[in-house]
């Protein structure tokens, strides 16, 4: 990896992630995943970024509880995402994020194509 975070490299990083707002779900969802092994935390004035290795996993009743609401869902997890990287997988009650595509067409059951090169 780059020794400056904002460099752009042509090498696979197998890193995930997503930028969300600094608003109050942003950062509830940050202080949520801050718990959980392996994911990187970065704040700014107006954003926070959510990073990790190989997968990231939103449980939204996780975070619906630390915002004291009934429910948080997928949508209102997109709502707060102003981008990501890696592929996103939604689901009633997570939003996976993956840095291999093919991990990510495992966990729905695609069974991706055989290339020959």
């Amino acid at each position: 990896m780059s020794e400056n975070k904002l460099e752009y490299e042509r090498t696979p990083s197998n890193m995930c992630g997503v930028t969300m707002s600094a608003g109050v779900e942003g950062n509830a969802v940050a202080e949520v995943m801050g718990e959980k092994e392996g994911v990187e935390i970065t704040r700014f004035p107006a954003m926070v970024r959510i990073d990790a290795s190989d997968k990231l996993e939103f449980d939204l009743d996780e975070i619906a509880e630390a915002l004291g609401v009934e429910e948080f869902t997928p949508e209102d997890f997109e709502i707060e995402t102003s981008t990501h990287y890696g592929r996103m997988v939604k689901m009633d009650d997570r939003v996976l994020l993956f840095a291999n595509p093919e991990d990510a067409a495992e966990a729905i059951g695609f069974e991706l194509p055989e290339v020959n090169q």
